[in-house]
């Protein structure tokens, strides 16, 4: 058997990191991004543009089933929690959001308080009377996660919000309704 010295470790390391990390991405993303004819044919059903569908992943929450729609020209999807008693929503809408333009954009339904914005990260803590959101700008995307302040508590928020991505192949699937699919 030959063994490497301590002057060949650091070129061997060299040599085998993308590989090593290339096969870690592989499994991380084994499913990777929804088929975009999949995809596409979601949105089409939806009435929202493919580009707009985002999903999350937060222990303790999953997604209301038959909950994935249009609303407004956004992607809606409600989570909710195993035990059923709490619930948030994503909003995945074009837009920008900015320091500038941050306290002026509506927070969800609550259009008559003032809307409080916290840079956190790479997005935004709002709140405005009862609740509170993240919203997360992604290129000309801005998904926002809304909940009541007193049912889901800004640490859940927060997670669902570094969650947030594209969905794959099997997010896509919990998404539609059990009894039909995207051509529904």
């Amino acid at each position: 058997m030959i063994r490497p010295t301590r002057a060949l470790l650091p070129v061997l390391l060299v040599l085998l990191l993308p590989v090593v990390l290339t096969g870690c991405d592989a499994d991380k993303n084994a499913g990777g991004a929804a088929d975009s004819a999949d995809l596409d044919a979601a949105a089409r059903a939806w009435d929202v543009a493919p580009e707009l569908v985002y999903v999350t992943d937060v222990s303790g929450y999953t997604v209301f089933q038959q909950s994935a729609g249009g609303y407004d020209d956004e992607f809606v999807v409600a989570y909710r929690s195993e035990k059923g008693a709490t619930k948030f929503g994503l909003f995945a809408g074009r837009g920008t959001m900015t320091a500038e333009n941050c306290p002026e954009q509506p927070l969800g339904e609550v259009s008559d308080k003032q809307v409080t914005c916290e840079h956190d990260g790479d997005a935004w803590y709002r709140k405005a009377g009862d609740s509170h959101e993240y919203a997360v700008p992604d290129g000309d995307v801005v998904i926002r996660l809304i909940a009541d302040e007193d049912k889901v508590d800004r640490a859940t928020l927060r997670k669902a919000a570094e969650a947030v991505h594209r969905p794959d192949d099997a997010e896509l699937a919990a998404l539609l309704p059990a009894t039909g699919g995207a051509d529904t």
